[in-house]
């Protein structure tokens, strides 16, 4: 049976990407050897990681201003070494707090700095995207979420500030077109829309760097690994390379322009029939702020929720449980869900209401 991959993370690859990294394990670029034993100093990988660089210039229109950065350690490591980097002690962050990944964020830049939050929806459950607030002038930087796995939101507009934006975009990085010109830095973990666990995504403004004047262990400079190429230790080398490969992908699907118009496509689907259907409601309380990544719903009923999961495991949806800490359910619709994937699902709910509506 065919699966449709919702996990929201590590998630769904191109099947295209897929095949083309099985070869690599096996042998990579003729060389003889497997992507899993060469040396990162040896010229296939160079020129692997070059092309990883390039791309993600490529997609995203960056200038040589910006540093781009494969590291280790996951998004949740730049939650401490953003701040550490870029805010003194005796300097302010604005934050706003969105949902779970914002709210560790704003309890990790507290260790190196001063914090003011500047909206939240946590008394909420996060159901929404706070707005009308405004970015003090005297912040070094505004710290946004721009999508949320565990709650189901997302910003479908960027902040009006002359303040850098420093934003995680773990979840929907490479899904849109993206003002660049806005972010001082952007950070994402690969698992979910950029390719496997084990490599972060970090694109940083030049100029931000080497302003704090705290001692920073080199590992954790973004100067130092600018510097080295992202090579001051071993990167996380397969990973790197699954992700220039699915990279690859975005821009031989037409770029991010296409991937905004395909997940759009996808998001009218699923919404369309969330809103329909009797037997489901959505979590998020201002449909502006749905999430095209992680659509969250929930069931009327014990009945329905039991019916609907076992319908969905039938028809070979995988991973469509919510997160632990909310339940219900949760559809991560990444890059490389197709549509025909999305339909599936949303057959599955409509036949769950013909039948218990």
């Amino acid at each position: 049976m065919k699966k449709h991959n919702f996990s929201p993370g590590p998630a769904i690859l191109p099947a295209s990407v897929i095949e083309e990294a099985a070869r690599g394990v096996l042998n990579i670029n003729n060389s003889g050897l497997s992507i899993l034993e060469i040396s990162h100093r040896s010229k296939d990988f160079i020129a692997i990681a070059a092309q990883a660089e390039q791309l993600v210039r490529d997609l995203l229109n960056l200038s040589d201003d910006y540093a781009v950065l494969f590291l280790s350690g996951g998004a949740s490591t730049q939650f401490f070494m953003a701040p550490m980097n870029l805010l003194n002690e005796d300097e302010t962050a604005a934050y706003v707090n969105t949902g779970t990944w914002a709210d560790k964020a704003i309890k990790e830049a507290k260790l190196f700095g001063k914090v003011e939050v500047l909206a939240s929806s946590k008394e909420q459950n996060y159901t929404f995207i706070p707005k009308g607030w405004t970015v003090p002038s005297h912040a070094k930087y505004l710290h946004i979420t721009s999508n949320n796995t565990v709650y189901g939101t997302q910003y479908h507009w960027w902040p009006d500030t002359e303040v850098p934006i420093v934003c995680d975009m773990s979840s929907d990085i490479f899904s849109r077109p993206i003002p660049v010109e806005k972010f001082g830095l952007i950070y994402a973990g690969a698992q979910k829309n950029m390719g496997p666990a084990g490599t972060t995504l970090v694109i940083v403004r030049k100029d931000l760097l080497g302003k704090v004047n705290r001692a920073i262990p080199s590992m954790l400079q973004y100067g130092i690994h600018d510097s080295n190429d992202s090579m001051y230790n071993t990167p996380p080398v397969f990973p790197i390379y699954v992700s220039m490969l699915t990279m690859q992908w975005v821009k031989d699907q037409g770029g991010l322009a296409a991937m905004e118009a395909r997940n759009k496509a996808k998001g009218d689907l699923f919404y369309n029939e969330l809103d329909a259907n009797p037997l489901f409601n959505g979590t998020v309380t201002e449909k502006g702020d749905r999430s095209l990544m992680n659509p969250t719903f929930l069931a009327i009923n014990e009945e329905v929720d039991k019916a609907f999961d076992a319908a969905a495991k039938a028809a070979g949806i995988d991973g469509i449980r919510g997160h632990r800490s909310v339940g219900g359910f949760r559809a991560s619709m990444y890059n490389a869900m197709p549509l025909e994937g999305v339909q599936v699902l949303v057959d599955v709910m409509r036949d769950i209401a013909q039948k218990m509506g």
